[in-house]
């Protein structure tokens, strides 16, 4: 089966999430600076999911560089990741409207903790699908961001109920650490004699 329709999909699905996002920005009652600081929390909220969103979709796209081919378990896991990023709406909503309570800022990092493990899973996934393609496992081996975010969430979720902007300033470390895009599939199948194929 070839990947083509996967990535499609996915990059149908991801903009479709960030279209629901952008809605959620309601234009203000007045028209003066006051009605768009009420608008902050949201455009907060909106403004780090986007970010959040864009990382995943940048890193499914690399991931998928070095893809021949996809079969269903390859399938359902990306359909997991994409159930969990499609929750990512409705917890920026919250998020925002709630003005950053517990409640929500904990909800959001559990949905990016379940991206993140979905997104582990994926790549997986991917590796046992391409035994023969050692370039693909071989830059994935090491992954030093992506277990440094897991423990980032899970720390900034109990947080949420003590210190939410505590679990703020964590979730936007990890978007931080994230906003260089992950390169070690593009060097490994440049240094290599493999290469991806759509």
């Amino acid at each position: 089966m070839t990947k083509g329709r996967l990535e499609a999909f996915s990059d149908g699905v991801i903009a479709i999430i960030i279209t629901i996002m952008v809605l959620e920005l309601k234009v203000p009652h007045g028209a003066d600076l006051e009605g768009l600081r009420h608008l902050a929390p949201t455009f907060a909220s909106y403004a780090l999911s986007f970010v959040f969103v864009g990382i995943y979709w940048n890193n499914h796209h690399h991931l998928f560089q070095a893809v021949r081919h996809v079969n269903g378990a390859v399938l359902w896991a990306n359909l997991a990741l994409l159930f969990f990023l499609s929750l990512v709406p409705f917890c920026t909503a919250w998020l925002g409207e709630s003005g950053f309570q517990s409640l929500p800022v904990a909800l959001y990092g559990v949905i990016f903790l379940l991206s993140a493990v979905a997104h582990f899973v994926l790549s997986r996934t991917l590796v046992r699908a391409h035994p023969e393609h050692a370039p693909l496992k071989e830059a994935l081996g090491s992954d030093v961001k992506g277990n440094l975010s897991l423990a980032l969430y899970l720390a900034a979720i109990p947080l949420a109920f003590f210190l939410p902007v505590g679990s703020c300033a964590l979730y936007l470390t990890v978007a931080i650490i994230w906003l260089v895009p992950d390169r070690r599939i593009e060097r490994k199948l440049a240094s290599g004699p493999h290469a991806s194929h759509e």
